[in-house]
């Protein structure tokens, strides 16, 4: 039997309730793969399971982040790596669920990247750009590493400093290193699941349903602690589909309903942003969510199958 059991799709799919049942069944425990679950203090908007949705199974990687910090796919990694080590050292199998394919696909790569941030670094690298402009930085970076300067526009500021900083603290350029990480195999070889739904109008149905669900379990409420407690508009946690529109609702940018409208259109968007990104893994046993009468049944099914 697989030890490491990916289930992936978009939002409001059900990914977390195939995750809880299959671990009950397996005697498994859960990895969170959300960039947003990660945040203390953010939970309607989320989605992030309860008690009573976790139902006594362990789940990894939930708030182990305040809102006012930036978070990397390469802290994700580390901890997640850490948590699936302790999970396999009890002889447990461990599913990673989630939707943040970003994520999900340097775990399993075993992404080490190319070298932790380093704070004078990084202040020297905004020194720069603020005193003599993005252009000038963009500029250096094409001479030190065209192929990433020609992948990156010159607004992008946070990669151009992130690519900078990582040639002045190695020496090499940050292309290097992901061609370097490109030639080592996956250090995980998981059982992929993922959900879908044949009918698209259903899945959207959903995320309405769910949006609403939320607004009236107290999201706007949550948004306004936040800014009570001080969390910055502009961070990336405040960037989550749904604290951003009701921040600008609050603001009085618009109003409760139309803040509604937004974030149900920007949830279904991402919902589809979501499957074109896992649609390209053809590792993926897909499950049609209003085709399937028992997931778990044929979860399992796929399982026994793969071993």
């Amino acid at each position: 039997m697989n030890n490491l059991i990916c289930i992936c799709g978009p939002t409001a799919s059900g990914k977390t309730g195939l995750a809880v049942a299959l671990a009950k069944k397996l005697d498994a425990e859960v990895v969170s793969c959300d960039s947003m679950q990660i945040y203390r203090g953010m939970n309607i908007g989320t989605a992030k399971p309860d008690a009573a949705e976790m139902d006594g199974v362990w789940h990894w990687l939930l708030d182990v982040a305040d809102p006012g910090e930036d978070f990397s796919v390469g802290r994700y990694v580390k901890l997640a790596d850490e948590a699936i080590a302790d999970i396999h050292s009890r002889g447990k199998t461990a599913i990673v669920c989630g939707g943040t394919g970003l994520y999900m696909d340097n775990l399993v790569k075993g992404e080490t990247f190319a070298a932790p941030s380093q704070p004078a670094q990084r202040e020297y690298v905004e020194h720069i750009a603020e005193e003599k402009g993005l252009q000038f930085l963009y500029d250096m970076l094409k001479d030190a590493d065209p192929e990433t300067a020609e992948k990156l526009h010159v607004s992008d500021r946070k990669r151009i400093v992130r690519a900078m900083e990582v040639f002045l603290i190695t020496g090499m350029p940050l292309s290097y290193h992901n061609a370097q990480s490109k030639l080592r195999p996956p250090k995980y070889e998981p059982l992929w699941l993922g959900l879908n739904f044949r009918d698209r109008t259903k899945l959207y149905a959903r995320v309405n349903k769910r949006v609403e669900l939320m607004m009236a379990s107290g999201l706007e409420a949550e948004v306004r602690a936040l800014l009570e407690q001080g969390i910055d508009p502009a961070s990336t946690a405040m960037q989550a589909i749904g604290y951003k529109e009701l921040a600008a609702a609050l603001r009085g940018e618009c109003d409760t309903a139309q803040a509604l409208a937004q974030i149900q259109q920007a949830s279904r968007n991402y919902a589809k942003r979501q499957l074109t990104w896992f649609r390209r893994n053809e590792a993926i046993h897909w499950l049609y969510v209003d085709e399937e009468k028992d997931l778990l049944a044929a979860a399992m099914r796929i399982l026994v199958k793969e071993n």
